[in-house]
């Protein structure tokens, strides 16, 4: 006890009683010039943003480009970002997310899912024996990967570990996508390193499942399973949807009437049902194209 009084007697308590009252003035003349500083140099948010950001799906996946719902919702406001960057926007979002920014609505309102454009997998051909770490992101810095088709799915799941819906599985050595679960977000689009995963409209029956630019020999050469670009697609075609550019079909979806015939008609089967339920609804397409 007597130590403490000590103590305390030997303690300048003016000097310390300044330091104190200095420092809490201090403390209180900044805060001061804080809330000023914050009132009168605070930047103004556009409100839009909010609006827009209210209207985004939500998942701030980030396959946009951007941080975020929020940070896609100010690129748009601020004109440097497309309403189609973002594949889970309804079609009921756009239109009113073009009704706040005043403009008309960009590209296609159908809503679309992802496929897989190729199915070779195991019946494509190895270059390689890869070993080292498993997926495709990896084995496509040796060489452009590990298979003999410059294009073909290494079927080692960089797109499964993107999808945050659960909806891509590998089987049969390629990456398959079910369209059910599929919200066409494009992280999967993003992360593919030979760029084999498109989206078509969710109301197509049909998708080419193949991006070989290559013809004939040269495909039979390292796939049984590669599009050899004979053109029994595009002449079975009662519509004309289907055209070959660089060796490649493309559907023309607008035209595309589900008839199947291109599907039953290729040597190949690399044209596939996005739907395999499609199969048995085909015959009354048929009748409708006649």
């Amino acid at each position: 006890m007597n130590s403490l009084l000590l103590i305390g007697q030997s303690i300048q308590w003016v000097p310390l009683v300044i330091a104190i009252v200095i420092v809490v003035g201090f403390s209180l003349i900044l805060g001061v010039l804080i809330l000023l500083i914050s009132k009168f140099c605070q930047v103004k948010e556009d409100p839009r943003i909010k609006e827009i950001e209210g209207c985004l799906a939500g998942a701030n996946c980030g396959a946009c480009g951007y941080p975020g719902c929020a940070g896609f919702a100010k690129a748009l406001v601020d004109g440097t970002a497309k309403l189609d960057a973002c594949g889970q926007t309804p079609t009921e979002a756009r239109i009113e997310i073009s009704n706040i920014l005043g403009v008309a609505v960009e590209g296609n309102a159908e809503p679309t899912v992802a496929v897989v454009a190729c199915c070779g997998g195991n019946k494509c051909q190895d270059k390689y024996a890869y070993q080292g770490y498993g997926d495709c992101v990896s084995q496509n810095m040796l060489a452009g990967g590990r298979k003999a088709c410059e294009v073909g799915c290494m079927g080692s799941g960089s797109c499964v570990d993107a999808c945050p819906y659960n909806s891509i599985e590998c089987r049969e050595g390629y990456a398959h996508i079910d369209p059910e679960l599929c919200r066409s977000c494009g992280l999967c689009i993003k992360t593919c390193p030979k760029s084999l995963i498109k989206r078509v409209p969710v109301s197509a029956k049909v998708y080419v499942a193949c991006s070989t630019q290559c013809r004939g020999k040269d495909v039979m050469n390292k796939c049984q399973a590669g599009c050899i670009a004979c053109g029994k697609c595009q002449r079975s075609c009662p519509t004309e949807a289907i055209v070959l550019v660089n060796n490649v079909p493309i559907i023309d979806y607008s035209k595309c009437i589900s008839c199947g015939k291109c599907l039953e008609g290729c040597p190949r089967q690399c044209i596939k049902y996005l739907h395999p339920e499609n199969v048995q609804g085909s015959s009354e397409t048929e009748e409708q194209a006649k």
